[in-house]
């Protein structure tokens, strides 16, 4: 056994750790997508209105429900990784025997991160290289773009590790909540 239980928690150690912190992560993260797609669509609805109604607009209203929708997009990736629901071909992988199924999946997961910290390097470079540039109609830096892509790589590879580690069992847990 790999420290997993039946319902895909990790039981001791540091993974058990990880597995906890991530679980947390988690949490934060639902509500963080929760309020980034409430904001878009408050401020969608708040431009109709002031369109439409008043006559008027919302300068930031593009940007701002732009921005909402990117960062409620690249939050939620992580949970599709620790479900195991992003697209995959496993054809024929599914005929192989399930130990070889496993060393397959760890194998993946580790590749998988590696690649996440490529994303992580490249977004950190996109970030640093945007910082001094101001949105057209916020006086914000337009660096704020690539920051919901920093978090979901350090999230998703924090991910990739624990299943890496453990194996295809963790998948086997019902969401946080």
């Amino acid at each position: 056994m790999n420290g997993v239980t039946p319902g895909g928690a990790v039981r001791t150690g540091p993974l058990a750790l990880l597995d906890r912190l991530l679980r947390l992560v988690d949490l934060v993260s639902y509500g963080l997508i929760g309020l980034a797609m409430a904001s878009m669509a408050i401020l969608v609805s708040l431009q109709v209105f002031y369109r439409y109604v008043l006559n008027s607009s919302i300068d930031f209203a593009d940007e701002g429900s732009r921005f909402f929708f990117v960062a409620a997009i690249f939050l939620a990736l992580p949970h599709g990784i620790r479900a195991g629901v992003h697209v995959g071909i496993d054809l024929i992988v599914r005929a192989l025997p399930d130990a070889v199924q496993a060393a397959l999946f760890r194998l993946v997961c580790a590749l998988s991160a590696g690649l996440m910290l490529v994303v992580i390097w490249t977004a950190w470079i996109a970030t640093l290289d945007k910082w001094g540039e101001l949105m057209p109609t916020l006086p914000i830096s337009a660096g704020f773009y690539y920051v919901p892509v920093l978090i979901t790589g350090v999230h998703g590879f924090l991910h990739l590790v624990l299943l890496a580690f453990t194996g295809p069992d963790i998948l086997n847990e019902e969401p946080a909540a």
